[in-house]
């Protein structure tokens, strides 16, 4: 860091912070504003495009780096403010908030993101890690942060990005060099030839080779930074009961010394199981395990041609030698029960096992009746229930086929089938129907093997939090505030309601191509507020407005255009007001390097609800139906208004005058119940109005009841800093100016323009 020198008195100053007065920093500012705005659009964009490429699980590691080392940054920061102060230390060799912001966490949080994204998007990458050198740089040369600061955050992101990599598994795979094939040879195994195939389903790197017998063998390289199957396992180990839940196999040595245990006890029951070849040793945390690759096909490969009742009887018989021995095979699917042969002209002679490192021995009857549940589910997959059916008669018997009827469930089925059933949703059920056909004593009452749904915890958290916020802001509320409004602010919260129905009526008038009567215009915003106490957020003004509009003599397809263009329009407005405000809201020397909290949670909300929308088939579906009719007709509609200037005066000008209108009325709301001394920002308030807005636009609730209560509440103490004891009476006046009292207008004008016709 350049340092500045001064000499007074014959005795020289060292000063770092004397750099600010030669640097410009409204350049810095605007550098750093435009590199922070590019890291949250390319950061969106690369979260949305691995959701879609890559699934949901390919955004674990980078979104849980980028959280660790934002939290571990400010951790330190607040450990630093909380040992030294906030003060700087005189004589400190360290710009001012060298001690409150040593550790920027924006900065870390996106090198911990970069490092551990998706392979590919070399130019995202590549603009990624540029902005967010730009960012440090910035905040290094207008004193915001000292050399050591900028170290400091570069190892929280290295460090964070390097442990979630581990506890995750970094999917690294080891390349095969002279270790490996060094390590076969202790074992006798001479290859010839080495290619890489897919990894198995822990994510571990597997290789095909050829040796020098001719015979072919599978190689599985065990890592101890691989965790991702551990952290599956303990998922299904918390869920699912006793006999029922996995086996914790602890460090790659005891997963290898498994696989090679039930490769030999299913061979000595004599079952067509691969045999372990090797287990060896490639590095500190790192096993080898080498096994045979059959001439076999699994079902995934056979046509339907294929799958005979003699085939079907074969895979029965196979899994029949291991229950027989007391092994549980535990991960029954297309992919591991085959046959021998590869020659599609000549008949299947034995069925083939694979994928047996997560049976076990001496198994209980529990899980061989898992197996069999697996077994007759996979089989139904590709012949249908009746046959499966069928089949397992043959192999076991009607008995033990109806004691099979209680685990034909999802919860005790293998993952692979699990997932693949989601395509046929019936299948279980149509399982059970066959089966209580040829066992109508069969016991009908499902076994139970979980310990808790996913559901359920999901359901007991969302109200645990839910109750604490709630909690948390009545706590110290006196309701007899509510009452103690000043009349000054609430007399112009009451203008400011007002303001907002004209308003409305404006954007009406201003987009619809035939003129309106003011008046009754007016009425049927009143008429909308009275509707819409009774439907979802949004859709009883709609549905209101394109009544009267229809009725006005305007074509239904117009109408449409016409009340879809204000909604458009009402969201473009919406949008650039909410980031704007957002980013107004913080007021410190280094949010103004950084985005604020307030602008990145709701970078990070937008970015999750556009990704839950277009993920979900049925919720994606359901919102194309419900906006494509309003957006139709937009685009020409919208020529058409910008070619007149009074309709785009009143269609722009009152959807503008909409929003600000219901940002006063909260902010009059508030300062009705704060105390003089109490600083509001507009700004804040802005934000949070239009925050809760929008989650009021996506509850189901009428009006967005209750959300947007909880919403406000929330966002006035949280962003605006005011107490609960004001931002409670204020949230229930503002609804009450702006969604209750309507009602009572809105009843008179729905009831009048319903005898009039007009609606």
């Amino acid at each position: 860091m350049i340092i500045v020198r001064m000499v007074t008195d014959g005795v020289e100053v060292t000063d770092p912070d004397r750099l600010r007065v030669l640097l410009p920093v409204g350049p810095l500012l605007l550098v750093a504003v435009g590199a922070n705005l590019l890291l949250i659009v390319l950061l969106s964009y690369v979260v949305l495009r691995t959701l879609f490429a890559s699934g949901p699980r390919s955004l674990v590691r980078p979104l849980t780096a980028g959280i660790a080392a934002y939290t571990l940054a400010s951790l330190i920061n607040a450990a630093l403010i909380t040992l030294i102060g906030p003060e700087r230390p005189p004589n400190a060799f360290a710009p001012d908030e060298v001690f409150t912001s040593a550790a920027l966490g924006y900065v870390a949080a996106v090198l911990a993101f970069v490092r551990t994204m998706p392979p590919g998007l070399p130019r995202i990458r590549s603009i990624l890690w540029a902005g967010n050198t730009t960012v440090a740089v910035c905040a290094l040369l207008a004193g915001v942060t000292s050399l050591l600061g900028l170290l400091l955050t570069v190892l929280i992101g290295l460090t964070c990005a390097a442990l979630v990599r581990y506890a995750l598994g970094a999917r690294a795979p080891i390349r095969p060099d002279g270790r490996l094939h060094e390590e076969l040879r202790r074992f006798g195994l001479t290859v010839t030839g080495m290619v890489r195939a897919e990894e198995d389903e822990d994510g571990n790197p597997r290789y095909l080779a050829e040796l020098d017998d001719g015979g072919r063998a599978e190689i599985i390289v065990l890592s101890s930074e691989n965790t991702a199957g551990f952290w599956r396992r303990l998922r299904d180990l918390l869920f699912l009961r006793g006999p029922v839940a996995p086996r914790m196999l602890y460090g790659v040595r005891r997963r290898a010394e498994h696989a090679a245990l039930m490769s030999f006890s299913a061979h000595q029951a004599g079952a067509a199981v691969p045999r372990v070849l090797a287990v060896g040793e490639l590095g500190p945390g790192t096993v080898l395990l080498a096994r045979e690759l059959p001439d076999s096909r699994s079902l995934d490969e056979l046509d339907d041609e294929e799958l005979t009742d003699d085939l079907l009887d074969l895979c029965w018989r196979e899994l029949g030698l291991l229950h027989r021995r007391r092994l549980a095979h535990g991960n029954l699917d297309g992919a591991t029960v085959g046959v021998l042969g590869r020659e599609r002209a000549v008949p299947p002679q034995r069925a083939a096992l694979t994928g047996l490192d997560r049976g076990a021995v001496a198994a209980p009857q529990l899980q061989t009746a898992l197996d069999q549940a697996a077994m007759l589910t996979l089989l139904a997959m590709r012949v249908g229930a009746e046959r499966a059916v069928d089949s397992a008669v043959r192999a076991l018997g009607v008995p033990a086929t109806a004691a099979v009827l209680p685990f034909l469930q999802p919860a005790g089925l293998p993952y692979t089938l699990r997932v693949s059933l989601r395509a046929d949703r019936s299948l279980l059920g149509r399982l059970r129907e066959s089966v209580g056909g040829i066992a109508p004593e069969a016991p009908s009452e499902p076994a139970r093997l979980e310990r808790m749904r996913p559901r359920t915890i999901v359901s007991v958290i969302v109200a645990t939090a839910v109750g604490l916020i709630l909690l948390y802001q009545l706590t110290g509320v006196d309701f007899s505030t509510i009452g103690q409004a000043e009349p000054g602010w609430a007399v112009a919260a009451v203008a400011a309601s007002v303001v907002c129905t004209v308003s409305a009526a404006m954007v009406l008038i201003g987009f619809v191509p035939v003129p309106l009567p003011w008046w009754r215009t007016l009425m049927v915003q009143y008429a909308g507020s009275f509707v819409r106490i009774a439907a979802p957020a949004g859709l009883g003004s709609i549905a209101v407005n394109t009544r009267f509009v229809t009725r006005a003599g305007v074509s239904t397809s117009l109408a449409l255009s016409a009340v879809g263009l204000s909604q458009l329009v009402g969201f473009l407005v919406h949008v650039p007001l909410l980031l704007v405000c957002a980013y107004l809201t913080g007021t410190s020397y280094w949010t103004r390097f950084t985005p604020s909290p307030t602008v990145v949670v709701i970078s990070i909300a937008g970015t999750v609800a556009v990704g839950v929308v277009l993920l979900l088939p049925r919720l994606r579906h359901a919102i194309a139906a419900r906006v494509r009719p309003y957006l139709r007709g937009v685009l020409p509609r919208l020529l058409d208004t910008l070619q007149s200037p009074s309709s785009l005066v009143l269609g722009f000008g009152g959807t503008l005058l909409l929003t600000v209108a219901f940002v006063l009325c909260l902010h009059f709301s508030v300062l009705a119940f704060a105390t003089p001394e109490t600083e509001v920002s507009l700004a804040a308030v802005a934000v949070v109005f239009l925050a809760g807005n929008a989650i009021g636009s996506a509850a189901p609730t009428p009006g967005g009841l209750g959300a947007v209560e909880a919403a406000l509440i929330g966002g006035l103490t949280a962003v605006v800093g005011v107490s609960a004891a004001v931002a409670l009476p204020a949230v229930l006046l503002f609804r009450l100016l702006t969604f209750w009292l309507p009602v009572l207008p809105g009843w008179a004008a729905f009831s009048h323009l319903q005898r009039r016709e007009l609606i």
